[in-house]
């Protein structure tokens, strides 16, 4: 075998094409599979929610079926990402604490000199890159990252999914905050994975080994030569005494049932924690009231008098009602983030508008860009038909503030 610690380059035959060594099992894959799914719906569905007020996001939220459904879609994509990282936590132990296999993702002062290395080559000081193992620091990066963005995720979402009961406990700028944080680690996430990780593991070179679960001889040779050297010297991991793992499974089982159940409960838990819309009240009495034979009769009412066209309206002004109205239909987005450029807190900020225009102009729905946005439907806080005809009407009477 081609000695590459002394500085040449690894050679190849026609024959190493055909060797191949296992790196994945089945059920790694598996978890990868699944992983990757829950991870593409969860930056598809965020996102388009994160930017819901662009064009793009808005016609995507649509064809899902509504900003109801998407978010539902995103929260069981949460799910299926907690249940993957518990199964890799459960499987890490077995292999760590029973079998002894060494945990080969933590970094190592080897890392280091590999990446020393590396650079020496690419700055032309060195023939070759680093004599990796079975994984490099590359990849330990980017496993850490994953590791710290779904901790990060599941914490900031715990918030925002639970505002009422996370601000029992904390004050109410870590809602805000954690919103941030929830949308900025979900971009870096998803640039990380777009530029990254597809870029060394599909373009640089297609590593099919994730859905194989095999690498040929001459793909160990240039990305993982260390374990190479290890796999064909007969030093790999030794298979434990029947004996002693029997006695470490003893231990290990009951404690992952318990982590399972404990881990099963948080994650119901997790989504049903609190409940924020009004339930469905009751049915009443349902005892057939009383009704005399003979009614007692009483005098005809006075008809109410009846109001000009437009008196309704007129009587109904920002102060009095649509400050409310917008406030809790629009203000998630149009709030203190100002979505778009457009705040509707003020009857001013409603007045000067946002990006596309003034938000509502007096005596004229049609040019009013909340008329055009809310009669388009499908927009993340739509109106009621009713509530949209009485802001129609309501701007036609000259939109009164007072």
């Amino acid at each position: 075998m081609t000695d590459t610690t002394m500085g040449t380059s690894p050679k190849t035959t026609l024959s190493d094409d055909k060797i191949t060594y296992t790196r994945f099992d089945i059920s790694q894959r598996v978890e990868h599979i699944l992983f990757l799914l829950s991870f593409t719906v969860l930056g598809f569905t965020g996102l388009i929610q994160k930017f819901a007020a662009y064009q793009l996001s808005d016609s995507l939220i649509f064809i899902l079926g509504g900003i109801d459904r998407v978010r539902l879609i995103h929260h069981y994509s949460a799910i299926l990402m907690m249940i993957v990282s518990g199964y890799h936590v459960l499987v890490l132990a077995y292999k760590v604490f029973v079998l002894h296999f060494r945990w080969s993702m933590l970094p190592v002062i080897e890392d280091l000199q590999h990446l020393i290395q590396d650079i020496s080559y690419f700055l032309g000081l060195r023939k070759h890159r680093g004599y990796y193992g079975r994984y490099n620091y590359a990849e330990k990066v980017e496993y850490l990252a994953v590791v710290w963005g779904t901790l990060i995720m599941g914490l900031t979402g715990f918030m925002m999914w639970n505002p009422i009961s996370t601000t029992t406990l904390l004050p109410g700028d870590f809602i805000p905050a954690a919103k941030a944080a929830h949308g900025a680690e979900a971009i870096l996430a998803v640039l990380a994975i777009i530029i990254w990780h597809f870029y060394h593991v599909h373009i640089k070179h297609f590593n099919k080994s994730m859905f194989t679960g095999k690498l040929t001889r001459t793909e160990m040779m240039h990305e993982h030569p260390a374990e190479l050297a290890q796999i064909e010297a007969g030093k790999t991991e030794k298979h434990l005494a029947l004996r002693t793992l029997r006695r470490r499974q003893q231990v290990f089982f009951p404690a992952a049932l318990v982590f399972t159940i404990a881990f099963g409960l948080g994650i119901y838990k997790f989504a049903n924690f609190e409940v924020t819309a009004i339930t469905t009240v009751p049915q009443g009495e349902t005892a057939q009231v009383y009704v005399p034979v003979t009614p007692t009769p009483r005098p005809s009412p006075t008809p109410p008098p009846t109001l000009a066209p437009g008196a309704e309206v007129a009587a109904m002004t920002w102060d009095g009602y649509f400050s409310g109205l917008f406030r809790n239909r629009c203000s998630t987005c149009h709030g203190v983030t100002k979505v778009g450029g457009l705040s509707l807190s003020t009857y001013q900020d409603a007045l000067t508008g946002g990006n596309s225009g003034p938000a509502i102009v007096p005596d004229d729905p049609d040019a009013s860009v909340l008329v055009q946005k809310q009669s388009a439907g499908n927009h993340p806080g739509q109106l009621t038909i009713d509530e949209l005809d009485q802001v129609i009407a309501w701007i036609k009477a000259g939109a009164p503030e007072k």
